[in-house]
């Protein structure tokens, strides 16, 4: 029904930049919010920025004036701007679709297999 590809990630220093990708495939009508997720201690994966369909951005606090999310509701795809990394955002990023409409389908929490992010001191 939908699957989402995430690309980007990579090995950077501290103080350097990443520009995560993630394209979502399918026959999709629509998709409501697109974000991006990493582990957290305690936590299966917490927030670090999501976007709805009409350009409204939330972002975890620790990512706020680093990160910038952004979006191409045409080709279903949603980025994230990664900059002045610190080694504390060394994870995997998981791309989420909610709410994914399709012709005769609709999909709650679509999820793709992540893309490593490691920042070096």
């Amino acid at each position: 029904q939908v699957q989402l590809v995430e690309s980007g990630g990579g090995l950077v220093q501290a103080g350097g930049s990443l520009r995560l990708s993630c394209a979502a495939s399918g026959n999709i009508f629509s998709i409501s919010d697109m974000g991006w997720y990493r582990p957290a201690p305690g936590k299966q994966r917490e927030l670090v920025a999501t976007i709805s369909n009409g350009g409204s951005a939330k972002y975890a606090d620790s990512v706020k004036g680093r990160f910038t999310i952004s979006r191409d509701n045409t080709n279903n795809a949603v980025f994230l701007q990664m900059s002045s990394l610190k080694p504390e955002d060394t994870a995997v990023y998981y791309c989420n679709a909610d709410r994914v409409t399709g012709p005769d389908w609709y999909v709650i929490n679509a999820w793709g297999k992540g893309t490593p992010v490691t920042v070096s001191s």
